[in-house]
């Protein structure tokens, strides 16, 4: 088959991960980069070898098809707040797109793409990995056959610390909108750990290309770093069948542990313990069923939509399935009555590496108490600082407003 042609926009940050994919695998003949789009090329520590050959830069993606010239894919691996504008864009520019997580940062913009994807007739998938890998498909492969049975609840915990170099990498970190009043919604489940709740929504959605999509949510947004937006995060959604998905995510804890994932079903339950231990499942009667690491092959999103290009068939997770990521984001934001800041009494600040790190007191044992209990922190009823969230319908919702 011919090459399939490439335009890759973003090229620093999470896009050199695909500059280093892309410059590994050039000689095989699968694709051709036709073009990259970058405001600020020079963040790239590759630019260089990617330029040598001729390969021209533009700093927009409009200008990179005004140009004349012709991409089958898209990659666009730009900051949240160019997601839906870009995918947009490269449809009605004739390409398929493979766009980074998440979809958005606003349900309506997210939705506008999967209206672009039928308005145009082609594709434009959300690179959340999990949903590409070989693990996560044989789960989920099982869960339509009704291996597990019904749904009973899922639940996910994970805890990264981050430092001030982690909210200070760039403009849009930690930010709920910007001044032009583009949605970013930067928080933990919107971005370092948007691909876990993704995943659970994904795992229970009714088709191979569908995710669950959730009709209520109720959250607790706390912070501990001078952010605009969470740092920390608990939640959780309810879906049209009535299952409970639940969250607990944080970068102001003390340890680095998860995720810590359990959905139980009427007949088993799928766990994994960390990032890297594997996706296993235990069914009734059936032992023990090990899926292996959704993380082992973190670019065969890349790879998948390249053939689905050159094969003439759709991803497994395009940007209807990832909308149900961002309705839940975009609820959470809403319905949490403002973010709580945590006392300062709590508060401890240590050396990480040039810089420091906030983290709480007593949080690690308070979201693993509630991933045990099922409950957010302000239902434990032993901590001063929690705040209940009130409950928000998604049903018609529409907008962070």
């Amino acid at each position: 088959m011919k090459p399939v042609t490439l335009v890759l926009a973003g090229i620093g940050g999470m896009g050199e991960v695909y500059v280093e994919e892309l410059l590994k695998h050039e000689t095989e003949g699968r694709f051709r980069l036709e073009g990259l789009v970058d405001p600020e090329p020079q963040r790239c520590r590759r630019l260089g070898e990617l330029t040598q050959s001729g390969r021209p830069v533009f700093a927009r993606l409009e200008e990179f098809y005004r140009s004349g010239r012709k991409a089958d894919l898209a990659v666009i691996s730009s900051p949240h707040q160019f997601h839906a504008q870009q995918t947009i864009l490269a449809l009605e520019g004739g390409s398929f797109v493979l766009c980074e997580k998440p979809a958005a940062g606003a349900i309506r913009e997210a939705r506008a793409m999967a209206e672009a994807e039928r308005r145009t007739g082609r594709w434009a998938a959300i690179a959340y990995q999990w949903s590409f890998s070989e693990a996560v498909q044989s789960a989920k492969a099982d869960i339509l056959a009704g291996v597990y049975g019904r749904p009973v609840r899922a639940r996910c915990l994970y805890t990264w610390p981050r430092d001030r170099a982690y909210y200070g990498r760039n403009g849009w970190a930690g930010r709920i909108r910007l001044e032009g009043g583009a949605w970013v919604l930067d928080g933990p489940a919107n971005n370092a750990f948007a691909h876990d709740l993704h995943n659970m929504l994904y795992l229970l959605g009714r088709e191979v290309r569908a995710a669950a999509v959730p009709v209520r949510i109720r959250a607790e947004l706390y912070r501990a770093n001078p952010i605009e937006n969470h740092d920390t995060a608990a939640a959780c959604l309810d879906l049209e069948d009535g299952t409970p998905v639940m969250f607990w995510f944080s970068h102001a804890a003390r340890l680095d542990r998860g995720p810590r994932l359990r959905m139980e079903f009427e007949k088993g339950v799928l766990a994994a313990d960390c990032r890297g231990g594997g996706l296993r499942g235990e069914a009734a009667g059936g032992g023990i069923r090990e899926y292996g690491d959704p993380d082992k092959t973190p670019m065969k999103k890349l790879w998948d939509a390249i053939a689905a290009v050159a094969e003439g068939t759709i991803p497994v997770c395009c940007a209807g399935a990832a909308s149900a990521q961002t309705l839940a984001i975009n609820g959470m934001q809403t319905g949490s009555d403002g973010i709580a800041d945590f006392p300062e009494g709590l508060k401890r600040v240590e050396p990480c590496g040039s810089t420091t790190r906030v983290w709480i007191d007593g949080l690690d044992e308070a979201l693993e108490g509630g991933f045990e209990a099922g409950k957010l922190p302000s239902e434990m009823g032993r901590y001063d600082w929690a705040r209940q969230g009130r409950t928000v319908d998604l049903t018609d919702f529409e907008s962070s407003e």
